[in-house]
């Protein structure tokens, strides 16, 4: 699993070749959560409010770069890159 970003206490995470829909994992302390791309919304897991909304905004301001990423795990070659974090 690649470390997408780092933003208050929250670890964001892609793992390669993973499944539909795209999505990404957010880690905060003991909370664990899959997020979809497309929504905002939570798939599985659960996170605080406040760091939900955080990671929220933050996917809304870097969807395209996120969808990118997903894609380009699930490509041949894996590969993806980091992004801003949340400020």
């Amino acid at each position: 699993m690649a470390e997408i970003s780092r933003f208050f206490g929250i670890i964001i995470q892609m793992y390669g070749n993973d499944h539909n829909p795209p999505h990404l994992h957010a880690n905060y302390n003991e909370y664990r959560a899959i997020l979809e791309i497309e929504t905002g919304e939570i798939l599985m897991g659960i996170l605080p409010g406040k760091q939900l909304k955080f990671v929220q905004v933050w996917i809304e301001i870097h969807k395209e770069e996120l969808l990118e990423n997903f894609n380009n795990f699930r490509a041949d070659v894996q590969t993806f890159k980091k992004i801003k974090p949340l400020k």
